[in-house]
């Protein structure tokens, strides 16, 4: 038998009094597609930061093809043939795409075979890129994709995704599916970090299961179902989310004739959206990311007032002209799909983040009720089980789903009367996916209405009394969801819908 690819053994490693990774051994044979399964907090991501040198354990080893190794860097890692796709990217936001992937290549290699590269790698994998758009105006959709296309660049022997089809439709995993097996009979190994696990179940060959930074086990992930999965990973089965008739009162949020021209010459143009969120009812927003999401966002949120003024109603007044501020002061909250640097200040404590959004706990003259903001986050932390050291953590050193938790459970919190969610459970394990989902229904249940703009297919299906579809700054008619199905939506994603009816409001 060949050596494995890659092979840990007794790899610990600690942040202070929090262990972790423990004693964990790990095997990755040449041309296989390995999964790495645990609930957030469990340690997967830690253990992929040793593997590609961003980190350096406490004790254990590492071998490569064979031999030891103690990897110092990540450009230590590449040179070996190690490429890591992070779930939190590595962009820099005012370098065009092309310069952020030229960036992680070979010193000497001209930028224009960098870009020559991206449109040629975009189109075999189904990732196209325009290579010079500037980064800080991509969706994470895209930005994502900027990650995947600079790592197969490098041709790795050994590809760590994490959390690679959060953001693709339907047809594009299935691409994404047949180039990683492609590339497995190449014998390039794969690790692959996804809390999908019908996912894991169709790709992986093997399957190693963390929980509280320990290997609970290894398995054949074709030989398992969803539920013997989940309870390998969290202990249990994910709860059931109760089926609902949907009770749509009077409409709460209404957009009517909204045109926008696109905020630079690489965003989207939105012309002629017209969509309706009722009381009680949740209404989902499907499509390919880089479609108009952020625009339309952007201008619902209140981060983009330049509609016109009754374009954009909430309960009946006018509010396409304010701001974020006055939006949330008249009962309208936002989750955006990106948490670190949007939904919460990477460095400032849970409690301190809670100033973003609430402001129950300024004083008159502009003092800050510390007592009340950690006695509100201590709130959210219990209700949402967020698994932190408590309200004094600072943002980004918890995990993207219990962080992610936080910030959902900070908006449902506030006892929104409408709440716009993005991207609500990307990156999040089956348990914490199911309670934000189970969270967003019972809001909707006590009559907020709720707007969820989502990748996900699943997600939606599962949870949107009605659906609309986004594609080049267009909405789509909308369609009760029991009445729709995947393929149909994955048509709608490219633009091929029918002619909406007249929808009356009254």
């Amino acid at each position: 038998m060949t050596a494995p690819r890659l092979e840990l053994s007794h790899v610990t490693k600690r942040f202070g009094d929090v262990v972790a990774c423990d004693d964990v051994a790990l095997s990755v044979q040449p041309g296989e597609i390995h999964a790495v399964l645990g609930e957030n907090g469990a340690g997967k991501s830690t253990l992929m930061k040793v593997i590609y040198g961003a980190l350096r354990p406490d004790a254990g080893e590492m071998r490569w093809n064979g031999e030891p190794v103690a990897l110092q860097s990540p450009h230590q890692a590449r040179e070996l043939g190690i490429a890591m796709v992070f779930q939190h990217f590595s962009l820099f936001d005012t370098l065009t795409v092309a310069e952020n992937v030229w960036l992680g290549q070979a010193p000497g290699r001209p930028l224009q075979a960098v870009r020559e590269g991206i449109r040629r790698t975009g189109e075999t994998y189904g990732l196209e890129l325009d290579p010079e758009r500037p980064v800080h105006v991509l969706s994470v959709g895209e930005r994502q994709r900027v990650e995947i296309v600079r790592a197969l660049l490098g041709e790795p022997r050994l590809l760590i995704l994490d959390e690679p089809t959060s953001v693709l439709t339907p047809q594009a995993v299935e691409r994404l599916f047949t180039t990683l097996r492609k590339l497995a009979a190449t014998g390039c190994s794969i690790l692959y970090i996804s809390h999908k696990l019908d996912e894991i179940r169709a790709l992986c060959h093997r399957c190693t299961v963390l929980r509280a930074g320990r290997v609970t086990g290894t398995c054949d992930p074709t030989r398992e179902t969803n539920a013997s999965l989940s309870r390998l990973m969290i202990g249990r089965e994910p709860p059931r989310l109760t089926q609902r008739a949907p009770r749509p009162g009077e409409v709460a949020l209404r957009v009517h004739d909204l045109h926008l021209p696109r905020p630079d010459r690489f965003g989207t143009s939105l012309a002629g959206i017209d969509l309706t969120v009722r009381t009680g009812e949740v209404v989902g927003i499907a499509g390919v990311s880089g479609n108009g999401q952020q625009e339309l966002l952007a201008a619902l949120s209140g981060e983009d007032p330049r509609a016109d003024a009754g374009a954009v109603q909430l309960l009946g007044a006018p509010i396409g002209r304010k701001g974020a501020s006055a939006r949330r002061k008249l009962g309208l909250h936002f989750v955006p799909e990106e948490r670190l640097g949007r939904g919460a200040v990477p460095t400032l404590t849970l409690a301190a983040n809670l100033l973003l959004t609430r402001h129950e706990a300024l004083r008159r003259l502009g003092f800050i009720d510390r007592r009340a903001l950690r006695s509100q986050a201590e709130g959210i932390i219990g209700r949402f089980r967020v698994a932190t050291s408590g309200p004094a953590a600072v943002a980004r050193s918890l995990s993207g789903g219990n962080l992610q938790k936080y910030i959902v459970g900070r908006e449902i919190d506030a006892v929104p009367r409408v709440l716009i969610v993005a991207q609500p459970t990307w990156g999040v394990d089956v348990g914490a996916s199911a309670q934000i989902r189970a969270e967003l229904l019972a809001l909707a249940d006590a009559g907020c209405a709720v707007l969820v703009v989502s990748e996900d297919l699943d997600e939606l299906f599962e949870i949107s009394d009605r659906m609309y579809v986004i594609a080049r700054g267009r909405l789509s008619p909308s369609i009760d969801t029991h009445q729709a199905t995947v393929e149909q939506i994955g048509e709608w994603m490219s633009g091929l819908w029918p002619a909406p009816a007249a929808e009356v409001i009254p």
